[in-house]
């Protein structure tokens, strides 16, 4: 199977201009290709996988990645997928969260020997000059045919900024940009780019020719891309400190039976034969299966040792005591949580963080979605003594919440 066809059998493409050029291309492993990455955050999230694996992909293929860090365009802020105008951050912030991505792009893609360039787009937008970009460059932009682009016409009725406008050129000046001076032949993007991407090959064909071959192609970021680790409306992160290892394991564990498989052939690099015996599992072999994503990426982004730490912990709470607890997250207690020499239930959930409230607590606990050592709680009002946290306390709240509660 060539690498081409992976990626298709992977479910991995969406869009493509000049298929049997790009095939061509890849497989023969001449394709120098570019990501962008505007870095809003210090951290990468689980959003970005699909990037980050389909990078490694290419190049163990022999393909050249251009990881490209945008300094520049994070200034001005994509709209695509938005209903809001991004936070404007300082040059310092951006500069600060370049420098983030760039340590954990490292885990994933090989910068040695130029097998791979880092690039920030910030060394040439900044410099530009307004009036000559907009003649250079903004004529061979059609307003008309940049209101018809998805990414605008879903901002329109609550309101797109000119400044917002601007980042398909900016993006655009990007890939024509690296073509010149990179040999930068192919850029791959989310689906909700497509118009962006286009942009790029539409303006190096106008500025260099016809017979200059610049390609795109899209991801299919609409199912499990950007829309991809988000959960209870936070990202989950890359950078252990945000999103522990632990966390980050269960997070992939509890994705939804529909999704497992199609996370396993996307964001792994298990063997498609492999992938497609377990494309057959049904009932409880899909936890099988969300396990074996589980320990896959979490192996990926933080090692096997942690990846082992934190399936262990995993087990000791969802396979009936196999397993060790000793790297579940833990949270403490401390004396000012007890009245009379006894902790209630509620103090317990709420001092932990499994609640925001005590009323939350009650409700849970009379919901009975509230277990300790396996154990329902069924009293809001049942407390327990300080010896009790001398052994194991492992307090859980609903299917995806709990810890081990310590004195402290």
């Amino acid at each position: 199977m060539t690498i081409y066809d992976e990626l298709v059998a992977r479910g991995l493409i969406a869009q493509v201009t000049n298929e049997e050029e790009i095939k061509n291309l890849i497989n023969a492993g001449k394709a120098t290709f570019y990501i962008g990455f505007d870095c809003t955050a210090d951290s990468l999230t689980a959003g970005h996988f699909m990037a980050l694996t389909l990078m490694k992909r290419l190049q163990m293929a022999g393909n050249k990645p251009i990881a490209l860090i945008g300094g520049g365009t994070t200034m001005i802020g994509d709209p695509s997928g938005r209903s809001d105008m991004r936070k404007m951050l300082t040059r310092e912030d951006i500069d600060h969260n370049a420098e983030c991505f760039k340590r954990q792009m490292e885990r994933f893609i090989d910068f040695s020997d130029n097998k791979a360039l880092m690039l920030n787009n910030a060394d040439w937008l900044l410099d530009l000059n307004y009036v000559e970009l907009l003649r250079e460059v903004g004529a061979c932009f059609s307003v008309n045919n940049m209101l018809r682009a998805e990414c605008y016409k879903q901002r329109m009725e609550k309101g797109l900024s000119f400044l917002e406008f601007n980042y398909m050129i900016m993006q655009s000046y990007d890939f024509y940009y690296m073509f010149q001076h990179y040999d930068c032949n192919l850029e791959f993007g989310g689906d909700d780019q497509w118009s962006n991407m286009l942009g790029g090959t539409e303006l190096i064909r106008r500025k260099l020719g016809k017979d200059a071959h610049a390609m795109t192609i899209t991801l299919l970021t609409d199912s499990q891309g950007n829309k991809m680790g988000k959960t209870a409306g936070n990202a989950v992160w890359l950078d252990p400190q945000k999103t522990s290892p632990y966390d980050f394991y269960q997070y992939w564990r509890n994705v939804s039976d529909a999704d497992v498989i199609k996370c396993i052939k996307m964001l792994t690099f298990l063997p498609l034969e492999q992938i497609q015996e377990m494309e057959s599992w049904e009932g409880s072999r899909l936890n099988e299966a969300k396990s074996i994503l589980a320990y896959e990426l979490t192996n990926l982004v933080h090692g096997e040792e942690e990846a082992k730490k934190a399936e262990e912990a995993s087990k000791a709470l969802f396979s009936g005591g196999e397993g060790s607890t000793e790297n579940m997250p833990t949270e403490k207690i401390s004396e000012a949580d007890f009245r009379d020499g006894k902790v209630d239930i509620c103090q317990i959930l709420v001092t932990t963080g499994l609640t925001e409230s005590r009323n939350e607590a009650r409700r849970a606990v009379q919901q009975g979605g509230v277990t300790v050592n396996g154990e329902k709680v069924t009293d809001p009002f049942f407390s327990y003594a300080p010896s009790v946290f001398d052994g194991e306390f492992i307090l859980r709240k609903g299917k995806k919440k709990y810890c081990k509660v310590v004195l402290g």
